[in-house]
């Protein structure tokens, strides 16, 4: 039998222009990669927030407001200026920050103050050899093993948003749920992180009473912390507990705030969840938005939420039972399907924003 010679491998014929408008993208990125950390330097040192008090200023005079070294600020503001991240102008040396990059940037009370999602960015890369590794052995790592970037960045970030929407959109997208929370209602926030959810809530209703329960005892400690911070409201609590095994019933209301898809049996603690209401009570499950299908997904906010959801958020699920790892982009129907499962009888969206997907499920 005639032996059949292996065959050259063929190479793709390239085409010059596109790989120089991919190289384009590549240094792109590779400038917003690096950038993150000196957006982190700028918040913790108040560059961006003297700036902004400022007006247009010299190098100097920035640096002299806060005592730091001119030469320090001065390559630090060339390289927001070539970021686009302040304003620069020739004429007579001076940088500022205009209106739009100040509420990005300078105003923590801003509802698009984007400066922490940096240091959430920055557990990314100082965690990612436990990930890589995962990816050789399909186990976990949960949320307490990340850095604790991660969880500052993560409490600060989503604080503007939810201070944005949850009072004044999601909570009145539910079926007659802001009447029951000013005549008095009983809420349980699970999840709840450093509390920022929690804390929102219960300033905003001080007829009813909240408790977040989070797994990490870290992040309850900083939500009791966030709560004294914030006078102590006393229809507020915060414990420790699994999403699984939080006490209590006849809850008028309970969240899940951009957390169910980390658990590792989300079906399982929907389940509970729908144990703790009461027979009229709520769900109110808010997730990152996402379409259903990869396709439509293929954006700059999926490619965030992707990325997270690669490093923080199926790593987390893995380490957990059952190990669902619905990932970040889960979707509205895969969302419904899981709500579902656990025995709701009604599920539907009810607010959506570019970022988030508030769904309403009732037992």
């Amino acid at each position: 039998m005639a032996t059949i010679p292996p065959q050259p491998m063929l190479t793709p014929q390239l085409d010059p222009t596109r790989l120089e408008q991919f190289m384009h993208k590549m240094v792109e990125d590779m400038g917003a990669a690096v950038s993150g950390s000196l957006i982190i330097t700028g918040t913790k040192l108040g560059l961006y927030r003297k700036l902004a008090e400022l007006g247009p200023a010299t190098s100097d005079d920035l640096a002299s407001s806060l005592g730091l070294d001119r030469r320090y600020v001065r390559e630090w503001l060339s390289a927001q200026a070539a970021s686009g991240f302040v304003d620069y102008d020739a004429a007579g040396d001076l940088f500022s920050l205009n209106p739009e990059q100040s509420m990005a940037l300078a105003n923590e009370d801003s509802p698009v103050y984007v400066a922490p999602a940096f240091e959430l960015i920055a557990a990314t890369y100082i965690d990612e050899p436990r990930i890589t590794e995962a990816f050789r052995t399909g186990g976990g790592v949960g949320w307490h093993e990340h850095h604790e970037c991660l969880f500052r960045g993560t409490e600060k970030f989503f604080r503007p948003g939810y201070r944005a929407n949850l009072v004044a959109a999601w909570l009145p997208a539910l079926d007659g749920m802001v009447e029951r929370l000013e005549h008095g209602a009983s809420v349980a926030d699970i999840g709840c992180g450093a509390g920022a959810s929690t804390i929102i809530m219960a300033e905003a209703f001080p007829n009813s009473r909240f408790v977040g329960f989070d797994y990490h005892e870290k992040s309850i400690d900083r939500a009791r912390e966030a709560a004294r911070e914030a006078g102590d409201p006393p229809n507020l609590r915060f414990e420790v507990a699994t999403a699984k095994a939080a006490p209590g019933g006849d809850y008028d209301l309970v969240c899940c705030f951009d957390c169910l898809h980390d658990m590792g049996d989300p079906v399982g603690a929907a389940r509970h969840v729908r144990e703790m209401l009461k027979a009229d009570g709520a769900f109110m499950l808010v997730e990152p938005f996402a379409n259903d299908r990869l396709v439509d997904n293929l954006n700059p906010v999926g490619r965030l939420y992707y990325s997270a959801s690669t490093m923080i958020c199926t790593p987390g699920s893995r380490a957990q039972e059952v190990g669902l790892a619905l990932g970040a982009q889960a979707g509205e129907a895969r969302l419904a399907d899981v709500l579902d499962q656990a025995g709701f009888r009604s599920v539907r969206r009810a607010a959506a924003t570019p970022f988030n997907l508030v769904i309403e499920a009732r037992p």
